[in-house]
């Protein structure tokens, strides 16, 4: 089984009896979940855009007739009238968004009454190819899936070692009666239905049987294969969301797959694949005592008994790309709550696009990990909620440009979610979202790509401009709003969630705020007079605080919490994802940062999987190399399943992407206008390299380390530009042989060159 580097293998000696268990295959639009079983296979399909009904309207028409009343009353904490309030006017009507849905199961069942053995099952990390090995009455059989982004496919490939062995039945079921027909027709299966009414969503999935030798014919709900050397089996999937009859498109979809070989199918699917998983590596020294070439599940056992295995963080690291690769392709929708693989008819938290932090955190990784177009289904996204958003503005609140809540749907729905007071009434969600817009150009350095977003980014900050209210301090702050997801206790005793000017609010502002007067600088002074407005008021926005235990505030009041340790740190926004608190720039907000983090942690922070991984991050960015190893093998202990899934729990994606990205961020780091090489370097990856991540102000980076210090990096830039970076030391810098002249800052450690775009730049210690 151990045909590959650890690194990049998942693979365990039994078959999954759980779907928590199972390993996930995709293409960005269509999901598979295979179990590997031997005798009774079952994989869990799933389509993108597969959602429970259609777009509707749920602005709440009594908000802005409230809004005003609610801030006189947050103005006087009375919160708990604020609250019965909000409560009932600002809610969305109805109260719920449209939620993902599973496709179907399809079933393969050999027919079999002798003993069955288990050799193994793996999903290759190289080529996204699962496989099962096993045997039945002796002979050994191979089965191999993978989904294929060229084609459009699902594509299963089942051998045996003798001629003629291959006798099954197979089907597609799985969601109990919600479905119109799954009835067998010659070499094919058609499941097809609908849901949510006239609005609703169209779906239709078709099988198709490839035999190579033996028989096929119908039985029942079944196609039956009989004495067949081998055995291909294509699944195709389709939505009304994309096209105007799924079952027209699906039986085309499967019939141009079937027209090809195995061989071709398989061939076009690991080079699409391949040109996105190789764009970056990293390799970290095998610290676990042999223990790296056992079965994926054993390696977590041992990890979870206190064992080290930094081999499994580069595979962890490895699988969230993976993941990311699998889960959003140009085209399709972004990563949802659980990327695209979810099991249940009515999945946890509607198994929808959280905005106030999940959404955001599986695109953590996009970029520093060289994969910028699986950002852009999130870009593509963020358009499908504007006119939502302005509707949201304009109905609830008076205001122009464009806002979101909470979470959104596939519709882009952008009204309130929940009747749950500490999340629900949250006006940042567009915002947020938006930032990656700007963080997409400052990797990339696309002015194309920035003055297209420009626009998107001017709205989504004017509803600000009217939305922003005065405090009794003269600050500039959101009214009402909350801390997700945390609840507060004033001074005398009252706990509240609704309340004004929350610090993870300003700080978010502020950023969206500096995109726009950057970009409106970079694009040659483009609403220059709106850029000015936002710079005024932004200076009127507040700024990060230190708080009584020497934190950083989550409120404009210096509340306790009602749960120290709660699993959102969101006033450290302002450390990660943005940069307004560095550790370099701001030391004492740094500091306090850190206590922060001390603090949430001492009270049992870090329970989800999600939250340590954005724990992992911000100690990253405070360059402490032992937090991170700490808390990524608290990740790897306590938030992840067998086939390496994060779970909150259940399982949510968000901590795989966002552990991958903090693992990423160890190692390179380019906020504040520096190159940071190995910033928070763990002692136990004290060898080792990285090549292809990648820093803003579009360099690609590789680096080379032992005993923790750097031997060589290279740099390759995309534009001409000044690169600053921090090598550890003073470096000597060369291109195509010749010296580059540098400038080196004894007190800082920085080395300053110019670069031209097009070239690599070679860093190595200075003599």
């Amino acid at each position: 089984m151990m045909n590959t580097a650890p690194a990049d293998l998942l693979w365990y000696k039994a078959p999954a009896e759980d779907w928590n268990d199972a390993l996930a295959l995709g293409n960005g639009r269509i999901g598979a979940m295979v179990f590997g079983q031997p005798l009774y296979e079952r994989i869990c399909l799933n389509e993108d855009s597969l959602w429970s009904g259609g777009p509707r309207k749920r602005n709440n028409a009594s908000a802005q007739e409230n809004l005003d009343r609610v801030r006189d009353l947050l103005s006087e904490e009375r919160i708990p009238e604020a609250e019965a309030i909000v409560n009932d006017a600002f809610c969305g009507t109805p109260v719920n968004q449209r939620h993902y849905m599973p496709l179907c199961d399809l079933n393969i069942i050999h027919y079999a009454e002798t003993e069955c053995g288990y050799k193994a099952r793996s999903l290759d990390l190289r080529t996204a190819v699962c496989r099962t090995e096993y045997e039945i009455g002796g002979c050994g059989f191979v089965r191999e899936a993978f989904v294929s982004e060229p084609d459009q496919v699902a594509v299963i490939r089942i051998t045996a070692e003798e001629k003629g062995k291959i006798s099954l039945r197979m089907k597609l079921d799985g969601r109990d009666d919600y479905f119109d027909d799954n009835t067998p027709k010659g070499d094919s299966i058609l499941f097809y239905g609908a849901e949510g009414g006239e609005d609703g969503i169209g779906f239709a999935a078709m099988l198709k049987a490839v035999p190579e030798g033996g028989e096929l014919r119908t039985y029942g709900s079944f196609l039956e294969c009989s004495g067949a050397d081998a055995l291909t089996v294509i699944v195709a999937a389709q939505t009304s969301f994309r096209c105007s009859n799924p079952r027209d498109r699906v039986r085309f979809d499967a019939e141009t797959a079937a027209a090809k070989s195995y061989g071709e199918l398989l061939d076009a699917h690991i080079r699409d694949y391949k040109e996105y998983y190789n764009r970056c590596r990293i390799t970290l020294p095998d610290d676990s005592e042999g223990a790296s070439s056992l079965p994926t599940d054993e390696r977590l056992a041992r990890v979870r008994e206190g064992g080290r295995d930094s081999k499994l963080t580069e595979l962890y690291f490895n699988f969230g790309r993976y993941l990311l690769i699998a889960s959003s392709r140009e085209g399709t929708l972004p990563a949802n709550l659980q990327g695209i693989w979810n099991k249940d008819m009515w999945p946890a938290w509607g198994c929808k696009f959280t905005v106030n932090i999940n959404t955001e955190m599986n695109y953590w990784g996009a970029e520093i990990c060289g994969l910028p177009e699986l950002h852009t289904p999130l870009f593509d996204h963020i358009e499908r909620m504007r006119e939502n958003g302005r509707e949201t503005a304009r109905v609830m609140y008076g205001c122009k440009g464009f806002c979101c809540h909470h979470n959104t749907d596939i519709w882009g729905d952008t009204a309130p979610q929940d009747l749950w007071m500490p999340a629900t009434q949250w006006p940042m969600g567009a915002a947020w979202l938006c930032l990656h817009l700007w963080e997409h150009y400052r990797f990339t350095q696309d002015v194309d790509f920035l003055s297209e977003k420009f626009g998107t980014l001017c709205e989504a900050a004017r509803f600000f401009v009217d939305f922003l209210t005065e405090d009794s301090k003269g600050r500039l702050v959101t009214s009402p709003s909350v801390s997700p997801e945390n609840t507060y206790i004033t001074a005398s005793g009252t706990k509240g969630s609704l309340c004004q000017g929350p610090s993870m609010d300003s700080q978010i502002i502020y950023e969206l705020f500096t995109a726009v007067i950057e970009a409106s600088d970079i694009l040659g002074g483009r609403e220059e007079e709106y850029a000015g407005l936002l710079r005024s008021m932004r200076a009127k926005l507040p700024k990060p605080e230190i708080g009584k235990y020497g934190q950083i505030k989550e409120w404009a009041e210096d509340y306790d919490e009602a749960e120290p340790g709660h699993r959102h740190i969101s006033q450290l926004f302002a450390l990660y994802p943005a940069d307004m608190i560095t550790f370099r720039g701001t030391p004492e907000l740094a500091a306090a940062a850190k206590a922060t983090l001390e603090r949430r942690l001492a009270h049992g922070g870090g329970h989800t999987g999600w939250s340590r991984a954005w724990i992992i991050n911000h100690w990253a960015r405070l360059r402490e190399g032992e937090k991170v190893s700490e808390n990524i093998r608290a990740l790897l202990s306590h938030s992840t399943s067998n086939n390496l899934f994060d779970m909150h729990p259940p399982f949510q994606i968000d901590g795989n992407f966002g552990g991958s990205a903090g693992i990423a961020e160890a190692l390179l780091q380019s906020q504040g206008g520096v190159i940071d090489l190995l910033p928070a370097l763990p002692a136990e990856w004290g060898e080792g390299s990285f090549e292809g991540l990648r820093a803003r102000g579009g360099a690609v980076v590789s680096a080379e380390w032992k005993d923790g210090k750097i031997v060589r990096a290279e740099v390759s830039a995309v534009s001409n530009r000044r690169y600053t970076v921090a090598f550890g030391t003073k470096a000597a810098v060369t291109s195509d042989g010749e010296a580059v002249p540098v400038t080196y800052d004894e007190k800082t450690g920085l080395t300053v060159f110019e670069a031209s775009a097009g070239k690599r730049y070679i860093m190595t210690p200075a003599e």
